[in-house]
């Protein structure tokens, strides 16, 4: 059986000159995981020096959020970190960006203020009243006269944001300047620096002049076109620097989280030390690689888990990793989802795909729903369908798919129906007699052996209960001893002693129920001895693994606990073997709604009927599906797992650069 990959723990003493380089390369070949103890984490809480490659990156978001383009969908691992051209590059980006931004931002405001004075303006145009009575307007203030040609521009210029300046003849002498209520002192003393002198207005003349209010709208027809060409201006710059803002995102986000890790380490002002797991199997190219980068000026040190201080103090765990092909490495999450193994155990995620695999199989047979998850699994190995991270779960819909399909074939049901695979079924058992379909018939039925058949089900997913559970109890064991836990190995409810008391009362169970045989006295001492080893194991596996005092809570706490164990022992055992009957009664179920939604669909017409068909089956790949994977995740976790997670350990989590400021 395979255990966890092999770790070693390496030491790096690098100059600072080579420091970004090591670290660089750390992140991108992820096969080095940081040493967890109590003094990296002080270190890490302190920050040495500013990470200016991270202002960079939010800048540069800033930039590609107001242009507009589509952020980086690929990682940052083919990049190189950011560069003193990279710097000067993105500041002159920024720049040119910070200028089209702070210019559109301003044709905006004068848009809204030009906007705002004419919907005033026309709203008193037709009023009967005196020009003069207009300066009690709520929310403008009006000024038209005469200013120098030549003080035009410096008074626009002047007053900015805070009022409107509008041309009311060709030659630029005559002005109308609009500001709100509260600039208007701000505009009087701006008008009088550049010369202006109010013109007077017939005393009889009513309303607001037409020829003002056609000056606004033009004035606002004139900003939105300079808008419309800054817009153009924008885009053109989005589409022509996209490329490059894009690339320096990457660059940046490397450099930051070079840095960030840079400022965590411990350092003279000369030499960075730095202390990480890598597998055993790496180590010899990793540092052959890294003496090449940094041409011989890093030193190097190699330990073995057992010569680390810590992990035999117990205060530090080395950490985790599987090794495995693509298939059973796609049902890793289901280990690391409930624990981690400890390291040098036996590696569980065979057995999880095996048993996974068979379980679904049977509890959800059906040749056709089984080829739905068949396809939609190679469709997503393939990169056709792509559903983001679910796109590395494609072998386990794959294998689901594929037991489906043969639990499917054996028992006739094609999309509920048992009608279209009555050939095949008949091919096969005229091999081997008497043809019938479908081959296994577990779909509701008149036929007294139909009865035969479900407690036959029930009787091989108990079988196969007791076999997963074994497995279980024989890897608990394996491990106890790899551990040097000999003690726990042999006594204890999941050691050898009661492995020998499960296994002896199945085969007791099955003499009685089988060949009728009774019970002899040799039964009831090996029960016996058996089943006191496991419930009493706990003063024999201190006194085997060194433990002192035997009895640690006195005479009477080791009878009570005893007595208590016992009882979990005798449960336990059988409530984990007939937890396996759902999966029995999942498979009927299964079979159950075939059959109703057969029965619907031949009572709804032709096409009623395949509607009822299109929808029923759906719905149960959907929902049954989801509802079995959920018992089968179950029964491993509480049935497999629970025989030998009794301790976890830590997951291997190397650094490895991800794309963004985190």
């Amino acid at each position: 059986m395979a255990r966890t990959t092999e770790m070693r723990l390496i030491e790096l003493m690098v100059l600072k000159q080579d420091v970004l380089n090591v670290i660089e390369y750390l992140g991108k070949t992820g096969k080095f995981q940081f040493q967890s103890n109590k003094k990296s984490s002080s270190i890490e809480s302190e920050e040495k020096s500013e990470n200016i490659d991270a202002e960079f990156f939010d800048n540069l978001q800033k930039v590609r959020n107001f242009l507009g383009i589509d952020d980086r969908e690929t990682g940052v691992l083919s990049c190189e970190r950011a560069t003193d051209e990279d710097r000067n590059a993105a500041s002159k980006l920024i720049s040119l960006v910070s200028d089209i931004e702070k210019r559109v931002s301003d044709k905006i405001d004068d848009i809204k203020r030009i906007s705002d004075s004419y919907k005033e303006a026309q709203a008193f145009s037709n009023l009967q009243v005196p020009y003069s009575h207009l300066e009690h307007l709520s929310f403008i203030s009006i000024k038209i006269g005469r200013i120098p040609k030549d003080n035009l521009e410096g008074l626009k210029n002047s007053v900015g944001k805070h009022a409107v300046i509008i041309s009311l003849g060709d030659d630029s002498s005559r002005i109308m300047a609009v500001s709100s209520k509260k600039s208007r002192f701000m505009l009087d003393t701006e008008l009088k620096k550049y010369g202006f002198v109010n013109m007077e207005i017939p005393e009889d003349f009513n309303g607001i002049p037409e020829e003002l209010l056609k000056n606004i709208e033009n004035e606002k027809n004139e900003s939105e076109k300079a808008l419309e060409k800054l817009n153009e201006e924008k885009a053109n710059f989005a589409e022509t620097h996209k490329d490059e803002i894009l690339k320096l995102l990457g660059s940046f986000s490397m450099g930051m989280q070079v840095r960030k890790i840079e400022n965590r380490l411990e350092s003279t002002s000369l030499v960075y030390r730095m202390t990480g797991w890598i597998p055993a199997a790496d180590s010899r190219s990793f540092m052959k690689e890294l003496d090449d980068l940094t041409e011989g000026r890093v030193a190097i040190r190699e330990y073995l888990p057992l010569e680390v201080p810590s992990v035999l103090s117990g205060e530090e765990q080395v950490p985790v990793k599987l090794n495995h092909g693509k298939f059973v490495s796609a049902f890793e999450r289901m280990i690391f989802s409930y624990g981690s193994p400890l390291y040098g155990s036996i590696d569980p995620t065979p057995f999880v795909a095996v048993f996974f695999s068979i379980l679904f199989g049977i509890m959800f047979g059906d040749f056709g729903q089984g080829l739905v998850f068949l396809i939609a699994g190679i469709l997503m190995a393939l990169n056709v369908v792509k559903v983001g991270s679910w796109n590395k779960f494609a072998p386990v819909f794959i294998a689901i798919g594929t037991t489906s399909s043969i639990m499917g074939l054996v028992t006739g049901e094609f999309f509920g129906t048992e009608k279209l695979l009555v050939p095949f079924a008949e091919f096969v058992t005229g091999l081997f007699g008497t043809p019938r379909a479908p081959i296994l018939k577990v779909m509701p039925s008149a036929d007294p052996n139909s009865v035969l058949v479900i407690f036959g089900i029930f009787a091989v997913t108990i079988g196969l209960g007791v076999i997963i559970n074994s497995v279980g109890l024989i890897v608990n064991v394996i491990n106890k001893f790899l551990q040097k836990k000999a003690g726990s190995a042999i006594f204890g409810k999941t050691g050898i002693a009661g492995i020998l008391f499960y296994w002896y009362i199945l085969v007791f169970a099955l003499r009685i129920a089988v060949f009728h045989h009774g019970p002899a006295l040799h039964d009831w001492i090996v029960i016996g001895i058996t089943l006191f080893f496991a419930a009493f194991g706990e003063p024999f596996e201190r006194i085997f693994d060194g433990h002192r005092p035997v009895l640690e809570n006195g005479f009477g706490a080791f009878v009570i606990g005893g007595a208590v164990e016992l009882i979990e022992v005798v449960s336990s055992y059988l409530s984990g073997s007939l937890s396996f009957v759902r999966v029995g009664a999942f498979a009927l179920a299964h079979a159950v709604l075939g059959f109703i939604i057969e029965m619907m669909s031949e009572k709804c017409g032709p096409i009623g009927g395949l509607a009822v068909l299109i929808a029923g089956n759906a719905i149960v790949v959907v929902l049954e599906g989801m509802i079995v994977a959920i018992q089968v995740i179950r029964l491993q976790y509480y049935e497999f797992f629970s025989k030998f997670f009794n301790e976890t350990g830590t997951e291997f989590k190397p650094l490895q650069f991800h794309y963004g400021n985190k």
